[in-house]
């Protein structure tokens, strides 16, 4: 299992994580919501807002996206990053997300996603912000 460190913004990610860029140096793997799936809602002016970003630092991975306005719950300090957890099965994936989430508030119920992951996010009871992310096998076809 792996944590990494998930942030998110308020329009301001791509600004940020160039900023990280070029402090750090490497390359960003960087998706928009442009890039989504066609049948995603996606009002014109946000095409361009990151959906996921992905940078290497050494060992370790920083990972962030833009906050959309359909969103249910508006970024702000406090709740604007989560660990993310790459659990290495579903199994482990539904384990650690019940036992995380117990006391807490489930924000995303764990499912399959259009990216090939088993995903879902949580708040856990002391306000902690969690996501997990089990990639799935590649699908023959």
């Amino acid at each position: 299992m792996t944590l990494y460190t998930y942030l998110r913004f308020n329009g301001e990610c791509r600004e940020a994580f160039e900023f990280y860029r070029s402090v750090f140096g490497g390359e960003l793997e960087l998706m928009t919501f442009g890039d989504g799936p066609e049948d995603m809602p996606v009002p014109e002016g946000e095409r361009d807002l990151v959906m996921h970003v992905s940078y290497p630092i050494g060992s370790s991975v920083l990972m962030g996206s833009d906050t959309p306005s359909w969103s249910p719950e508006p970024t702000q300090p406090g709740n604007n990053f989560a660990i993310s957890c790459m659990p290495e099965s579903r199994e482990e994936t539904d384990e650690l997300f019940a036992k995380v989430s117990e006391g807490g508030v489930v924000t995303m119920p764990l499912e399959e996603m259009f990216w090939g992951a088993y995903f879902g996010a949580c708040t856990d009871k002391f306000g902690i912000n969690w996501q997990f992310n089990h990639d799935l096998p590649p699908q023959s076809g």
